[in-house]
């Protein structure tokens, strides 16, 4: 049995949880969780389960992952840590990754205590054919998002366009996915993950809308190369109670638990 950490209990985090409890992850089971305040008794953590917010304790628990949920700060601040202490590291915030110097401080972190950071699909798919059509020769990776009003609250969105106004797609950002990890951090760690799964953070060519037309997240993936050529489009339910993110997210880092514990792995 795996035994499972995670690093913040915001939304993502809770339904990691759930789906870790439910037995959806496989033979896993969350030692501990790693949080910012104290957990109140609305918090309703997992039996079984240290809670702290002490880091220290929550690196001394033997654990066999850890689960990164909590943003690019978080990741920043335990990314290395998580690795020496002997766990594999699940990490969500893609896009802190665009960031040369840490990207390989964590890579030389992982060589030095044998360990693996784990990227998972979370909000798109066809990263193992992107994954795959690299060892060939890709010659273009195009990535445009759009997201409904309500997913750009609270973001650099806010200052290009009038949230409460807007009537047509409008696009944000017209550039390559290094600029767009950096200016949309919580909505675009899709084009992180691509990037590294691709061409690279300056190759892959990224457009971001905001569309009130849509009430879905959507992420078109265009590609071609020698392997031949792609288009997908995915639609993803936002959650809720943060409307940035997607279940898909935590449904997909369950698939990575059970792929760690099961006899047969299917689409990687």
């Amino acid at each position: 049995m795996l035994r499972a950490g995670i690093i913040g209990y915001g939304t993502l985090g809770k339904s990691i949880s759930e789906l870790i409890e439910s037995g959806h992850a496989g033979d896993v089971a969350l030692q501990a969780l790693l949080v910012r305040t104290p957990l109140g008794p609305l918090g309703n953590p997992p039996s079984q389960c240290t809670v702290t917010t002490n880091e220290d304790v929550f690196f001394n628990q033997d654990l066999d992952i850890i689960i990164e949920a909590a943003g690019h700060h978080a990741l920043q601040l335990y990314g290395e840590k998580a690795l020496s202490s002997g766990s594999n590291l699940v990490i969500l915030s893609v896009g802190a990754l665009a960031n040369i110097d840490f990207y390989e401080s964590l890579q030389a972190a992982a060589t030095k205590y044998n360990k693996q950071m784990i990227i998972p699909s979370a909000a798109i798919a066809g990263l193992d054919r992107i994954a795959a059509g690299v060892l060939g020769e890709i010659d273009e990776i195009t990535l445009i998002t759009r997201k409904p009003t309500k997913s750009w609250y609270g973001t650099i969105a806010e200052e290009k366009v009038d949230l409460e106004t807007i009537k047509d797609p409008f696009c944000i950002f017209n550039g390559n996915a290094r600029n767009a990890a950096k200016l949309f951090p919580e909505n675009v760690n899709v084009s992180a993950a691509l990037s590294l799964a691709g061409i690279g953070f300056e190759e892959t060519k990224v457009q971001v809308y905001v569309d009130p037309t849509i009430q879905m997240n959507t992420h078109t993936i265009t590609a071609k190369g020698f392997f031949g050529q792609m288009e997908i489009t995915i639609q993803n339910k936002p959650f809720k109670q943060n409307p940035k993110s997607s279940p898909i997210v935590a449904m997909s880092v369950a698939k990575v638990l059970q792929n760690l514990t099961t006899p047969v792995v299917i689409g990687l």
